[in-house]
């Protein structure tokens, strides 16, 4: 029964895919379905939780200090006798106690009485929200405020120089122009002071100033993550943010400081300043990538003014993501392995010819010709040794083919490079001789006035060994081989300051040049002195072409796939004839007179341009015009990919 090779591979295949789906799927989706990161984001929620209570029991505890303050005894004694003096003196020490950064008393007008931490200054108004509601409502009230860095000198001049942080510019951070940070963001709690009649005596504030001071995050820290660490860093880290700037964290920055004043990312900032919603996912923070958590911190007015962050180092599931991915690809390998072997055995009746039939090719591409392949086989395999060895004989006479034409080339090759040699070797040595002849010959005509036999014979003598040192001059330099000295350049000035070196020349006066450029080409790395040499024959040959007379466009642009600059050149001239056409490029090919080149300028062009890694066409109809296409690449010469 014959059985067909596409059928022997699809049971092979069928049975490999089975069996190792099969072993990959159930194993896989135990333990990667989860969802290990998903549970962290789990665990930051309520990591927020716990942050959140840290923070309202800072706040509280605020808030009981200076209500506990305000039924004190001596506070209502020293207000109702006017002893300022008891009373700073007992202020300064519970502040100092309570570790307070600002402990301030005014009385039911707003004016201050006594500021603990700048006792000399006292007598103003405050008109801030909280003392303000606090006199409104005559109950103790407790938020978080911005303070200007004019108040808070006022309130304590240590405190504006805790308050002032250097703005680091951070990646991904919304723009903002200030770079520093005058403002401090405080925890402050405010308390009526009553008479024992009930009267309103004054208002005593107090709180606690965050900026620099990284007591609540530490604590945070300390609570939540117990000051666990992965590989040297914390696993957990917390933040204040004033709006987007870090004022208070754990998170360090490389050089093992705290991240004081780099920013929040944009991405965060709108979604949480700016839209007032909570932010639950993986986050670039500093320096690595968290876990976090963000949510907004309001003050009095309920309005935005800071962030609440909490973050989960994410190296650590992310490792355990990948041990648990490593696993599943251990065992998917030797399920796949023992598919393998299952596979190998159903196989091997395709697998052998198949084999012998790729050990002959690869004799074949190593240039090793044999006899036909004898396999025996019914299917499609015999089929396909039938035509692999049609191949092998239509190779064998094909490589004949190319040998005997390789052959012939490089002979060609050498014979014109002993040729370039020669011609370099005699135009060196009958340089000085030409030289001399044109001097003597100046010297004959400069002693022989008028317009006698004997001058013209020296006139035609003086011509013609100056069109020799003319073609001399031309062997040398094609034959020079000058490496290109490359510098960064632009295309466009280089075509502008060759056409002003032509176009004071008569043969340009009735020529129209458009000129086509595009003004956002890169600049690349050329030898623009080189490339001048090209333009400059394209353009001359154009406008002797011409007759001097006609419209010569010149085009710069970039290539569609953006790796080369084309630089184009279309006359309106005479044309070049097709059969010449191949030819253009070849050393001393020229159509012109004797007295007009000696046909090397476009050889040299030639060289030149594929010097540069680059490419030169021409294309033209007789009567119609020629156009010359150059095409530079735009990567710099050997870093080609």
């Amino acid at each position: 029964m014959k059985v067909r090779l596409r059928t022997k591979f699809i049971v092979s295949l069928v049975l490999v895919v089975l069996i190792s789906g099969v072993v990959s799927m159930i194993i896989g989706v135990r333990l990667i379905g989860d969802g290990i990161i998903k549970q962290a984001q789990d665990k930051v929620r309520l990591d927020i939780n716990s942050a959140r209570e840290v923070y309202n029991e800072v706040s509280a505890n605020i808030k009981d200090v200076v209500r506990l303050t305000t039924v004190r005894f001596f506070v209502k004694n020293a207000l109702v006798n006017n002893n300022l003096v008891l009373l700073q003196k007992e202020l300064e020490r519970i502040k100092e106690n309570e570790r307070l950064d600002i402990l301030t008393l005014v009385d039911a007008q707003g004016i201050v009485l006594v500021r603990t931490c700048n006792p000399t200054v006292y007598g103003d108004t405050i008109h801030d929200d909280i003392v303000s509601q606090a006199i409104r409502d005559k109950i103790p009230v407790v938020f978080t405020q911005i303070i200007p860095e004019e108040k808070l000198f006022r309130e304590c001049p240590k405190l504006a120089a805790q308050a002032r942080i250097e703005i680091i510019p951070t990646p991904k951070a919304r723009p903002r122009d200030e770079t520093v940070e005058t403002s401090g963001m405080v925890i402050i709690a405010a308390a009526p002071v009553f008479s024992d009649n009930g009267k309103l005596l004054g208002i005593l504030y107090g709180g606690r100033l965050l900026n620099q001071s990284n007591e609540i995050v530490d604590r945070i820290k300390d609570l939540v993550y117990h000051g666990e660490q992965y590989h040297g860093k914390d696993i957990g880290t917390a933040t204040i943010f004033q709006g987007d700037l870090r004022i208070s964290t754990n998170v360090h920055r490389k050089d093992g400081n705290r991240a004081i004043g780099t920013r929040v990312s944009q991405e965060v900032y709108d979604r949480v300043i700016v839209q007032g919603l909570p932010w639950i996912a993986r986050a670039f923070v500093v320096n690595d990538w968290y876990i976090t958590a963000y949510e907004p911190i309001k003050n009095i007015d309920g309005k935005i003014i800071g962030i609440l962050y909490v973050g989960i180092l994410e190296q650590k599931f992310t490792d355990l993501q990948n041990n648990v991915v490593f696993t599943f690809l251990a065992i998917t390998i030797l399920g796949i392995a023992f598919a393998f072997a299952v596979s190998f055995f159903l196989a091997n009746s395709i697998i052998k010819p198949v084999s012998k039939l790729a050990k002959v090719a690869k004799h074949i591409a190593d240039g090793q010709f044999s006899d036909n392949v004898q396999i025996e086989s019914n299917d499609e395999i015999g089929d396909l040794v039938d035509v692999f060895n049609f191949m092998n004989q239509s190779i064998k006479e094909r490589d004949a083919k190319i040998k005997e034409f390789a052959q012939k080339k490089i002979a060609e090759a050498e014979r014109l490079a002993m040729i370039g040699q020669l011609a370099a070797g005699v135009a060196h040595e009958i340089n000085n001789p030409l030289t001399g002849i044109i001097l003597y010959c100046d010297l004959l005509l400069k002693g022989r006035p008028g317009d006698g036999k004997t001058r013209k014979n020296v006139e035609r003598i003086s011509h013609e060994a100056a069109r020799c040192k003319k073609i001399v001059h031309g062997l040398l330099e094609f034959s020079r081989q000058k490496k290109p000295e490359i510098q960064d350049s632009l295309v466009n000035d280089i075509i502008s300051t060759t056409l002003s070196l032509v176009k004071n020349q008569a043969l340009f006066h009735n020529i129209d040049i458009e000129r086509n450029f595009d003004d956002h080409l890169p600049m690349i790395k050329i030898d623009p002195m080189q490339i001048q040499q090209v333009f400059m024959n394209i353009i001359i040959n154009a406008a002797e072409s011409m007759g001097g007379q006609g419209v010569l466009q010149i085009t710069s642009r970039i290539s569609h796939d953006g790796k080369y600059i084309e630089i184009q050149f279309t006359d309106t001239g005479s044309g070049i004839d097709p059969k010449h056409l191949s030819k253009v490029f070849e050393p001393f090919f020229t159509t012109k007179d004797t007295s007009h080149g000696v046909g090397l300028g476009l050889a040299i062009s030639y060289r030149i341009i594929k010097d540069h890694d680059g490419t030169i066409e021409v294309t033209s109809e007789l009567n119609q015009g020629t156009t010359f296409t150059i095409r530079l690449p735009v990567v710099p010469i050997g870093n080609k990919q």
